[in-house]
C-alpha cells in the first residue's frame, strides 16, 4: 500500500524496513471523491497529503470570483497549505480533488513525533522544503518574466500527463491566462510542428 511513498523517500534518504514499517504507522489513509475537498481557506491546516494516486489542485480566489490555481498535487506529490499548517494559522488556499484520489495524510502532531523518532525523515522533510521553496520562487519568476507561450511549455514538460486529462481553463488559469490566449498558443504551437 505504502510502496510510491516509500519510493519517494527513497530518492532522497535510505530507510530500513525497520524504519520504513515505523514511519507509515504516523500515516492515516484518506479517499476523495472528485471535487471533495481536502482543505477550505479560512480553516487551520491539520495535515500534509501524500498524492498516492489521483490529481489535486491548490487554488485561491479572487474578490472577483476568479479561481487562481497555484499548484496541481498528482501522483507521488505532497499537498499542503504549509504556512497554514506550520503555524496553526487559517489557510489561505482551497485544495480539492480534480479526480477521484488518495492521500496519505501526516497529522501535525504525528509529524512532530516522527520526525524525533526517525532523524532521517528530519533530512527528508528539509529536502523538501528546501525543494518546494526553490520551485515556489523559480514559479514567481517564470510568472513576472516568462512569456505565456514560455510558460505552457515549461507546465508541458511539469505535468506531461494532465495536458490532455484536466480542462483547459484549469490550465489557463494556472499560467494566469484566458482560456482563448491558451487555445491561441497551442493552436500556434501545433502549427510549428513537422508534419
Amino acid at each position: 500500500m505504502f510502496q510510491l511513498l516509500r519510493t519517494h523517500i527513497e530518492k532522497r534518504v535510505r530507510l530500513t524496513d525497520e524504519e520504513f514499517e515505523s514511519i507509515t504507522r504516523y500515516f492515516s489513509v484518506k479517499k476523495l471523491r472528485k471535487r471533495q475537498f481536502f482543505l477550505q481557506e479560512g480553516n487551520v491546516a491539520k495535515h500534509i497529503g501524500f498524492v498516492n494516486s489521483g490529481c489535486l489542485r491548490i487554488y485561491t480566489i479572487d474578490q472577483k470570483g476568479a479561481e487562481h490555481i497555484i499548484q496541481f498535487g498528482i501522483e507521488d506529490w505532497w499537498v499542503a497549505d504549509l504556512n497554514s499548517y506550520l503555524t496553526g494559522q487559517p489557510a489561505t488556499y482551497n485544495i480539492d480533488a480534480m479526480e477521484d484520489s488518495e492521500l496519505f495524510l501526516l497529522e501535525k502532531t504525528a509529524r512532530d513525533k516522527l520526525l524525533d523518532s526517525c532523524p532521517k525523515m528530519e533530512r527528508f522533510f528539509r529536502i523538501l522544503i528546501e525543494s518546494n521553496y526553490v520551485a515556489t520562487r523559480q514559479r514567481i519568476v517564470d510568472t513576472l518574466s516568462a512569456s505565456a507561450e514560455e510558460r505552457y511549455l515549461k507546465f508541458i514538460r511539469t505535468y506531461p500527463k494532465l495536458v490532455e486529462q484536466i480542462p483547459q481553463n484549469q490550465i489557463a488559469s494556472y499560467l494566469g491566462i484566458t482560456p482563448q490566449s491558451l487555445s491561441r498558443i497551442r493552436k500556434e504551437l501545433s502549427g510549428r510542428q513537422p508534419a
